[in-house]
């Protein structure tokens, strides 16, 4: 399959289950909104380090927000409802609460419910309030710059993380402008995080080590240097670098949604701006239910 040149390998992305909730953030102006999203989801690219996968899910206008002002969705994903519960929280009241001007809201209205202010309002040391709306309960927190109104709890869904592809190309710069692209397109996708730094990750990994305390280890077949050296190499000679993608998101269809849009991109720089092959990380179906087959995703436009 060949799409500006471009070959779609006949590979799939294999992905896992996943939990995972939004919240809604707003502030006073849009950059203090996007401050507070930014740092909540600092250090959440990988479970394996991380304890949990977030990342800012879109900008949302005043309009659509609970209390008129400028807002941003982040989603945070663990790989059970305990860890889910116990990291949301740690992240609210360290960053959220701590933010000028915040406040913080429900993104999930169905699933297991996760505690929001439900945890943090003992912070206030007994000065906490609270008000209910019909059957949603809000806690105002007096703060130094005036109050923090968060919900008490938001709800959770099933989600799906791991889904990647993984882009092939000349040279490292172009392998990396080829990747930008797709990080435009996939982020206008709703649902969906690209959880590592500028949505890119280019230290892809395995499962398993020749350390038998690493759970993870370097993707050899996919880097370039190791390809005379590594036991299997999927990189061809004219292959100089590799860049990946990881997707996580509410849905199966969400992630395909946002693996088609992103290969779509990728294929618009072509073979004209470097780019080889269209990949994508598996393990042989061993490792989780959910696969996205390229050529299938792709069918329709190839």
């Amino acid at each position: 399959m060949i799409l500006n040149g471009v070959e779609i390998r006949d590979s799939f992305a294999e992905a896992f289950p996943m939990v995972g909730t939004r919240l809604i953030i707003t502030a006073d102006t849009p950059d203090w909104a996007m401050t507070a999203g930014r740092v909540t989801t600092g250090f959440a690219t990988s479970v394996i380090g991380c304890g949990c996968e977030a990342g800012v899910e879109r900008v949302i206008a005043p309009e659509d927000t609970p209390d008129g002002r400028p807002g941003v969705a982040i989603l945070i994903f663990a790989m059970d409802f305990k860890s889910l519960k116990t990291v949301v929280p740690l992240r609210l009241g360290q960053c959220i609460l701590t933010c000028p001007t915040t406040a913080c809201y429900a993104g999930v209205e169905g699933g297991k419910r996760v505690p929001l202010a439900k945890t943090i309002r003992y912070f206030s040391d007994g000065y906490q309030i609270s008000k209910k709306f019909g059957d949603e309960r809000f806690w105002r927190l007096p703060v130094m710059d005036g109050e923090f109104v968060c919900d008490e709890d938001t709800g959770s869904v099933e989600g799906v993380g791991g889904g990647n592809i993984l882009i092939l190309a000349r040279s490292r710069g172009q392998a990396l402008h080829a990747a930008e692209q797709a990080v435009k397109a996939m982020s206008r996708v709703e649902g969906v995080i690209l959880p590592f730094p500028g949505g890119v990750v280019r230290s892809g990994s395995k499962v398993g080590s020749k350390y038998k305390a690493l759970f993870a280890s370097t993707n050899d077949s996919y880097c370039p240097t190791l390809r005379g050296v590594a036991a299997t190499s999927a990189l061809p000679d004219e292959v100089g670098s590799v860049m990946e993608i990881v997707i996580d998101g509410v849905s199966f269809d969400a992630v395909a949604a946002a693996t088609r849009v992103g290969i779509e991109a990728v294929c618009a720089v072509g073979s004209t701006g470097g780019v080889v092959a269209i990949d994508a990380g598996n393990y042989g179906g061993n490792l989780g239910p959910f696969h996205f087959k390229l050529r299938d995703i792709m069918g329709g436009v190839a």
